[in-house]
């Protein structure tokens, strides 16, 4: 059999296929549709310090190959999780990474200090990036998102550093000028890899009534549609930094996510594809499966980033 495991950090996944933030709940919502055990890593819905409600309603619409989105984050806060949620999440056995998300540095410092305690948790994935939340209590040029300002960016990933021993992943934003520059700066403040990318911002109108689809007018697109783009921003960090890459984008089913692995991603996150077939997941391990079987391979490690480039160079 083909050889699958990969390393995000001090992290050991069986596989390279993770559930995306947001899209899988708190895995428990699945667990008579899915064999949780078999999925490499489980990302949990964002957390925050406190409660939140989340945008106003309606919250998602369909698009063209793709889905807009505005939950804004809602969750129960970091309490309730903790007491709620983590008895759970402890025993299936699959390495989870709790995604945390706060208004200022002192939040996310915080919320990294108390799921460093907890010993079933496997690492910390930094949601810097989500374009459906206000950026109050930063101090980021344009009052955009801190995934838009390398120096914001480093600030956070460095104060995190500093309070946890749990690997650290930095989810970026696509909608930034250059997301190399982004990547970089969450690697020199210490993040063990990157996820990229996150939804990008969209917006659709209902012609007849003249409103917004979506009660906070702006939301995060996904789904297939912007597969493309993902691909190639993460074709372009991979080739400039020195941690893992974790793809994002579109990926929906095998021949999608060894696309992101030959073009650099050490392992992928599967999200809008979770709302159509709830295996999803399971699916992709076997079919990435499959290919490497199909193709000779032993280990996944070696096509990672092995897009062949040489008759493109050659002008061919």
């Amino acid at each position: 059999m083909a050889v699958l495991g990969v390393s995000i950090g001090k992290i050991r996944l069986k596989n390279p296929v993770m559930t995306a933030s947001g899209t899988f709940g708190y895995a428990r919502e699945f667990e008579k549709l899915v064999n949780l055990k078999e999925i490499g890593a489980i990302i949990t819905k964002t957390i925050t310090l406190n409660p939140r409600i989340g945008n106003p309603m309606p919250r998602i619409y369909e698009t063209p190959s793709g889905m807009l989105n505005a939950i804004g984050l809602q969750n129960e806060g970091i309490d309730n999780f903790l007491e709620e949620k983590m008895p759970y999440l402890s025993k299936i056995g699959t390495p989870i990474i709790v995604s945390i998300s706060g208004n200022n540095i002192d939040e996310f410092f915080i919320l990294a200090k108390r799921f460093d305690k907890v010993k079933d948790i496997s690492g910390i994935e930094l949601n810097i990036s989500c374009p459906n939340i206000k950026g109050e209590g930063w101090k980021v040029k344009g009052g955009g998102l801190v995934a838009q300002d390398s120096k914001a960016t480093y600030e956070v990933v460095k104060a995190v550093k500093k309070i946890t021993q749990k690997t650290i992943i930095t989810k970026l934003s696509p909608n930034v000028t250059d997301i190399v520059e982004i990547a970089r700066a969450a690697q020199d403040a210490g993040s063990e890899a990157v996820s990229l990318v996150n939804t990008f911002l969209g917006m659709a109108i209902d012609i007849e009534t003249r409103t917004p689809r979506l009660g906070n007018i702006r939301g995060g697109l996904s789904g297939p549609c912007i597969k493309p783009i993902a691909l190639r921003m993460v074709y372009d960090v991979s080739k400039n930094i020195n941690i893992p890459v974790i793809g994002i984008g579109g990926i929906m089913n095998s021949e999608d996510a060894v696309e992101f692995i030959l073009a650099g991603a050490t392992a992928v996150q599967v999200g809008t594809a979770n709302f159509i077939e709830p295996g999803a997941c399971c699916k992709i391990v076997s079919g990435i499966e499959a290919y490497l079987k199909r193709h000779k391979v032993e280990r996944i490690q070696d096509i990672r980033g092995s897009l062949n480039l040489q008759n493109k160079i050659n002008g061919k």
